[in-house]
């Protein structure tokens, strides 16, 4: 095990993660269950975390039993503990980690219907609104919309081009050209902002892995600019580089959440359901379900195919017997003499 004395043991985290390119959010998530870990049974010092398998395997029994915490939830945390001891402390397991597994919970996704998504989206303004017609329009997650840059749509082939999506896997979807017009006048903004930051000294944006040395120019070059680009300058945590990092996800979110309150839908919809209404719309409208999956980006069609429970309308498409009863009448007061 590594017996790295020099430095604490988060800091060492967060350089073996920076070094290997996780993403920030990654990073979050891991540093995050690595405290609950060390909390969790009271560690005070390296010496602590020696006997790893069975610590290991006692946590992740916790989660599943007593925290009730689903399947993927219970598999980030081992995600993070293995990384841990694999790539920070440099330890091999000798022992297998056999935990109680959080139980699998097949959700069904929350989907909107067309008038929906209109009722919803006319209510969100400016930006957001912007952004939320690309989760519909190109069933895109909150993340990847987040982190397009200019070169990313391609406007005569009609697609955008997702980098590094889930799974580090680049992909090709549809790009709505409706959003044309709102999408020039907002990308005309932008590039003022830009010219702007460059003629104050600044402009530079991150370039992912070694883009950065081997394009010296290029985080200052407009098509590597973020189309939703933050309004504000901050500091890279790692470099400590002035730059203008993409927009945060809270100010989508919020907005979604008050046009779904102010629309009346009574339905749990975030930024994902979106994402679900287009597939799900897709398959209304007759498009196979493998291309489907590649629009997605679904490394397998079974997690595709759990869009078709809407179109089978119903219940496995199954007329309830009551609507086959015409004598019931509804009554026309309630008798609340039973309560």
């Amino acid at each position: 095990m590594s017996t790295n004395q020099n430095k604490k043991i988060m800091d060492e985290i967060h350089d073996v993660m920076r070094i290997n390119h996780y993403s920030i959010h990654t990073e979050r998530s891991y540093c995050d269950w690595i405290k609950r870990y060390i909390q969790f049974h009271k560690m005070k010092s390296r010496e602590d975390l020696v006997g790893g398998e069975a610590k290991i395997e006692q946590f992740l029994t916790y989660l599943a039993v007593n925290e009730n915490v689903a399947p993927s939830t219970q598999n980030q945390a081992m995600n993070a503990l293995v990384f841990l001891y694999k790539r920070v402390l440099k330890h091999q397991f000798d022992e297998k980690i056999d935990a109680v597994r959080a139980r699998e919970k097949r959700a069904i996704p929350v989907v909107m219907t067309q008038q929906e998504v209109s009722s919803v989206i006319t209510l969100i303004k400016g930006v957001p609104q912007l952004i939320v017609k690309l989760l519909y329009g190109s069933g895109l997650r909150m993340i990847e919309a987040l982190r397009l840059r200019v070169h990313d749509i391609d406007y005569n082939l009609k697609e955008i081009t997702v980098r590094s999506g889930k799974g580090g896997k680049d992909r090709i979807t549809t790009f709505p050209l409706s959003i044309i017009p709102m999408l020039n006048n907002h990308l005309a903004a932008v590039k003022i902002m830009h010219e702007q930051d460059l003629s104050q000294g600044y402009g530079e944006v991150y370039l992912p892995y070694a883009l950065a040395r081997k394009y010296p120019n290029a985080a200052k070059e407009w098509q590597w600019q973020y189309i939703f680009p933050s309004g504000n300058l901050s500091t890279d945590p790692e470099s400590r580089v002035i730059r203008r990092h993409h927009l945060d996800p809270s100010t989508i979110n919020r907005a979604i959440r008050y046009a779904v309150q102010k629309a009346g839908i009574y339905k749990r919809i975030t930024a994902h359901t979106f994402r679900h209404s287009f597939a799900t719309h897709l398959l209304m409208r007759g498009v196979d379900i493998r291309t489907i999956q590649a629009l997605l980006g679904h490394t397998d069609v079974s997690t595709t195919m759990i869009y078709t429970h809407v179109i089978e309308q119903g219940g496995y498409g199954v007329r309830s017997p009551l609507d086959d009863i015409d004598s019931i009448k509804e009554s026309p007061q309630m008798d609340l003499d039973f309560l």
